[in-house]
């Protein structure tokens, strides 16, 4: 039993960060029906920048806490991502917003290796540690531990997914996104700037995808340019499962990726007889796609957002 509660916490914090970055797949897909594949190298470049900051803060100010430093890192990574994602849906893809479908899809595949190998140049090839911050000492819950940097996780997450919910559901805002999610042509005649909007969910999508690669590093401690490609497939995954351009399928579908990932990854070598073992718990997330696009491709709470004319 104890080993059942330490995997289904681990598959939380896991499916937590999948959660958030599934978010922005999810937000941009109900508006625009579009899958921004460039989502994880933006959490990539969230990651980067958080390392450079910590990096530079800690060789400046040698005694400044780790949690100020990770509040820091948090507060620079979060413009720069947005201002990234920003510049990405203005020069690539609003010019493409009337195109055939394909088109941005192959302009987000090509964005994601531009963006990677830029990072490449930037902070070099060779993978960098990210360095603990905070306490290591863990917290039992039950018969399970939980580090600290986990905690931290878990709390962040839910309150980044509660407050974005809130948003989009009762501030002005959020139903402007609704509203062009439901039908752009009537929000515009309505007063409502759709290109504003759009704008804002790109950027907002990009604010949580800095925090998420903040956390991503934390938890693995390490950052690289590639870092940001099988997060974001998993993200992507997670969306699907619970229905993309579903906000709340898009937070159930993350943290039931994580849960499924981390309950095969503890026991699929029991099941095989140890003939596969934990570093394959990859397949299960893909296997979760391809079970879903056959069964139920519109997810588990469905799609909310309006077929268009």
């Amino acid at each position: 039993m104890e080993i059942l509660l330490q995997q289904i916490l681990n598959g939380l914090v896991l499916g937590s960060v999948y959660a958030l970055i599934a978010l922005g797949y999810t937000m941009v897909y109900g508006i625009l029906q579009l899958i921004n594949f460039t989502h994880g190298e933006v959490l990539m470049v969230g990651a980067m920048v958080c390392m450079t900051v910590v990096a530079a803060l800690h060789a400046a100010f040698p005694s400044l806490p780790g949690p100020l430093l990770l509040v820091a890192a948090a507060i620079i990574a979060i413009p720069v991502c947005m201002a990234l994602s920003a510049a990405i849906e203005r020069i690539a893809y609003r010019p493409l917003r009337n195109a055939p479908r394909l088109a941005p899809l192959i302009t987000a595949i090509g964005l994601s290796i531009v963006l990677q190998t830029l990072a490449m140049l930037i902070w070099g090839p060779n993978p960098m540690v990210f360095p603990d911050l905070l306490p290591t000492d863990p917290i039992q819950i039950g018969g399970a531990f939980l580090a600290p940097k986990q905690l931290l996780i878990l709390v962040t997450a839910a309150v980044l997914m509660a407050g974005l919910i809130t948003m989009v559901q009762f501030s002005r805002l959020g139903r402007a996104m609704r509203a062009v999610s439901e039908n752009p042509k009537m929000a515009m005649l309505m007063g409502v700037n759709a290109d504003r909007v759009i704008a804002l969910t790109f950027m907002i999508g990009a604010a949580l995808a800095a925090v998420a690669g903040l956390l991503v590093a934390m938890n693995y401690n390490i950052v690289q340019f590639t870092m940001g490609f099988i997060p974001g497939l998993k993200a992507f995954t997670a969306a699907v499962l619970g229905g993309i351009g579903n906000i709340p399928g898009a937070v159930l579908g993350g943290l039931l990726l994580g849960v499924i990932e981390s309950l095969g990854a503890g026991y699929i070598g029991d099941l095989t007889g140890g003939f596969l073992g934990s570093h394959y718990q990859d397949i299960f997330a893909f296997a979760v796609l391809i079970v879903v696009l056959i069964f139920r491709p519109s997810g588990l709470l469905g799609e909310r957002v309006a077929d268009r004319a």
